[in-house]
């Protein structure tokens, strides 16, 4: 088994009266791709939400690398290798493709405000890396064609593939992808799916994931974590998870053979 990287210990977060999470505990090992499903309102995003310090614990406490994230401020997660995506894509609308992923580097930043003013060697040697690391990544993601256009005149499939270079820039150890299907078309979904296993294999990232799509969840994930309620309803590999009882009741109401019709993935009931 490959190097425990995250880990969540009874994790629960509460607003108001409301439990969101209840004594969650997983782990992440890396170099595999971990996804979290369940439906809408089952706490996948306030997971990532607490990974990320936009939230804190109301109890537990979830571990990186041997530290305490609760004790490390929001600004920092960055900077120690953690990288995310968003379901509603955050760029800059206005700025290149280039431009975005260079913001993504922000955080390897090493010269103050005095060796930029003098633009010194320092400057731009720093200066060489990043564009370098950045020229990398457009490589990596085929982007070379949209370098220079700004992100509001591109299709919504590349902007998803932007936003994904961006957090690749930032050379993260732990990549989340907050549903990174979602409002891709069928053809768009499989290159996300083959995006995933490069990312996983060539660049050696661990990715975690939350993902409604059960095909890519299939295809990409080495295990799957499947919540409802705030709860934990069961850990295991894909295949595994999609046929227990409880999984398949908090999606379907109940019913193996409506999954089994429904090759294209898991739909929550009422959706």
């Amino acid at each position: 088994m490959n190097t425990l990287l995250l880990s969540a210990h009874d994790v629960s977060v509460r607003f108001g009266g409301l439990l969101a999470v209840n004594k969650v505990n997983f782990s992440v090992h890396e170099g595999e791709v971990f996804t979290l499903i369940g439906p809408n309102g089952a706490g996948k995003t306030t997971v990532f939400n607490l990974i990320s310090r936009l939230y804190t614990p109301s109890s537990g406490y979830i571990e990186y690398r041997g530290m305490k994230l609760g004790d490390m401020p929001a600004h920092a997660v960055a900077a120690a290798g953690i990288a995310r995506t968003f379901q509603n894509i955050e760029l800059f609308e206005h700025a290149s493709v280039l431009q975005n992923l260079l913001v993504g580097r922000h955080v390897h930043r090493r010269t103050g405000f005095w060796h930029h003013m003098m633009f010194s060697s320092s400057v731009r040697q720093e200066e060489i890396d990043t564009r370098r690391k950045v020229e990398e990544v457009i490589d990596f993601l085929d982007l070379q064609h949209y370098r220079d256009t700004a992100v509001a005149g591109l299709p919504y499939g590349i902007r998803k593939i932007v936003e994904l270079g961006r957090a690749l820039c930032t050379e993260p150890k732990l990549l989340l992808l907050d549903e990174p299907s979602s409002g891709l078309n069928v053809e768009e979904t499989a290159d996300m799916a083959f995006w995933i296993q490069d990312i996983q294999k060539d660049l050696g990232i661990t990715v975690l994931m939350v993902e409604h799509d059960m095909s890519l969840v299939s295809k990409v994930s080495d295990r799957v974590l499947a919540m409802n309620q705030g709860e934990v309803l069961a850990i295991g590999a894909p295949a595994e998870v999609q046929s227990h009882p409880a999984v398949i009741e908090a999606y379907l109401g109940g019913g193996l053979e409506d999954i089994q019709r429904d090759q294209s993935g898991l739909a929550p009931a009422g959706s």
